[in-house]
């Protein structure tokens, strides 16, 4: 099998790893051309091609060199491969990639999700999961069997890398969306030049879930480990539920359905600030849009019992570990499984902005507060300053929730929900950032909402 690889490397900072890759693919059995792209000549050795300069003025735009020369070279090889230069893709990786390929629609590309050692683990190096952050998630009715082999897609597409197979490459030239310039979209001008496939080619990137091991590359310089992603641990509960949806069929829900970088993270940090509402004296919680649970954690280790409704089905298995007693994810239902408990607090945090209809959520959940319980809303602040030039972008200069897929949350804007929701006895806490604390002080508190890059709001029916 021929096979044409192309490394993205920029100046000498990553030559250690570059050399990693490079013997990785000389060892392999296979025919191996290799390209290295750069932006300064370099001396690499015998049979390593180096393509010098930059497709465009912007010093980012490397990465996409690799395209041109792909098409150029679109009938030469069986396999095509792009990578960064500390991405180690293993003969084994490719041995997999084609197994899958054969039972795969022609539509869907096997992909690979990367991983990072945590050397500063206790007892040994445990694995990392970097790119499991944010609001990128697994898609729970994805999950599907063919022959062996259970699938999955996961939101985030970007591995910093990639394999086509000579029949996919044609279909993505073909597709218009392949031989482009340098440009973002979903992603940053990096990420985009390895994720273009997948958002402007037609395909669908898939992960091969049951055989996960051969799916994995490891991101070799480790500067995410133990900082950004989810650790071996909690991945795993995941992918654990995932097959568990692939056998059974059920669980495939998701609570809200909207794709923005303004979605609530699956993975939010436990929130002081919305600890410090919680009312003292407060037994019974409920957490409407529960990620992976540590707010929520929080209160289950002081004895509070805590319910969530959980943003979908696979994150839930992350809270339900740290002892959180979850529904279904669906508004409707869990409504029902709720109907005849009472809450003395229920928390909205950062899900308001991405419910198509806040005012009828709202309304049907604080019908579940006890006599003297509150309501307590985190939201994105979109009248704060360093929002307003994003805001006036192309990208959201058409407002609205059927377009944008979310709601432009101001107080202004929260406070009208609440009040139709008959929630009116309501105090608004101004999310200000410590070095901006002094400016806000300084205006008589004037400033504070502009200064705020969220908004707390407390408030009794």
């Amino acid at each position: 099998m021929k096979i044409l690889t192309t490394i993205a490397n920029y100046g000498i900072k990553n030559k250690d790893y570059l050399n990693i890759l490079l013997r990785e693919y000389h060892s392999m059995q296979h025919d191996v051309d290799i390209i290295v792209l750069s932006d300064i000549p370099k001396e690499l050795g015998n049979g390593i091609e180096v393509a010098v300069g930059l497709p465009s003025k912007n010093p980012w735009s490397l990465p996409f060199g690799h395209k041109k020369l792909f098409a150029e070279r679109a009938g030469n090889y069986d396999l095509f491969i792009y990578t960064e230069d500390d991405i180690l893709i293993t003969e084994k990786n490719i041995r997999a990639f084609l197994e899958v390929t054969q039972v795969l629609p022609k539509n869907e590309i096997a992909g690979f999700m990367r991983y990072e050692v945590d050397p500063s683990s206790q007892d040994s190096p445990v694995r990392w999961f970097p790119d499991v952050h944010g609001h990128f998630h697994w898609v729970p009715n994805s999950v599907k069997s063919i022959e062996e082999y259970t699938f999955a897609s996961f939101t985030n597409e970007h591995s910093a890398c990639y394999i086509l197979t000579k029949e996919q490459l044609k279909k993505a030239i073909n597709s218009g969306g392949f031989v482009v310039g340098p440009h973002e979209g979903r992603y940053d001008l990096l990420c985009t030049a390895a994720t273009d496939p997948y958002t402007q080619c037609g395909f669908t990137k898939v992960i091969c879930i049951s055989h996960l091991d051969d799916f994995i590359v490891h991101h070799l310089s480790n500067k995410h480990a133990g900082k950004v992603g989810l650790s071996r641990d909690d991945f795993r509960k995941q992918v654990e539920m995932l097959m568990s949806i692939g056998l059974d069929n059920k669980n495939r829900k998701q609570l809200i359905k909207t794709e923005t970088k303004w979605n609530k993270s699956y993975y939010e940090p436990c929130r002081d600030d919305i600890l410090s509402l919680v009312p003292p004296g407060a037994q019974n919680i409920l957490s409407i849009g529960c990620g992976w649970g540590l707010t929520e954690a929080n209160l289950v280790e002081k004895d509070i019992r805590v319910v969530g409704v959980p943003l979908d089905s696979v994150i839930a298995a992350c809270a339900k570990a740290k002892g959180i007693k979850v529904t279904t994810p669906d508004f409707d239902e869990s409504m029902e499984f709720m109907a005849k408990e009472r809450f003395d607090c229920i928390i909205f945090s950062e899900i308001l902005q991405s419910i198509s209809n806040p005012v009828k959520v709202l309304s049907r959940y604080t019908r579940l507060l006890t006599a003297d319980g509150v309501i307590i809303i985190s939201a994105p602040n979109f009248n704060y300053f360093k929002r307003w030039r994003e805001l006036l972008s192309d990208r959201f200069s058409k407002r609205g929730f059927d377009r944008s897929g979310f709601h432009f949350t101001t107080e202004k804007v929260i406070r009208g929900w609440l009040k139709k929701a008959g929630i009116k006895d309501v105090h608004v806490v101004y999310g200000v950032k410590k070095n901006y604390r002094w400016y806000a002080k300084l205006s008589l508190g004037m400033l504070k909402e502009f200064l705020a890059s969220k908004l707390l709001f407390i408030g009794k029916p």
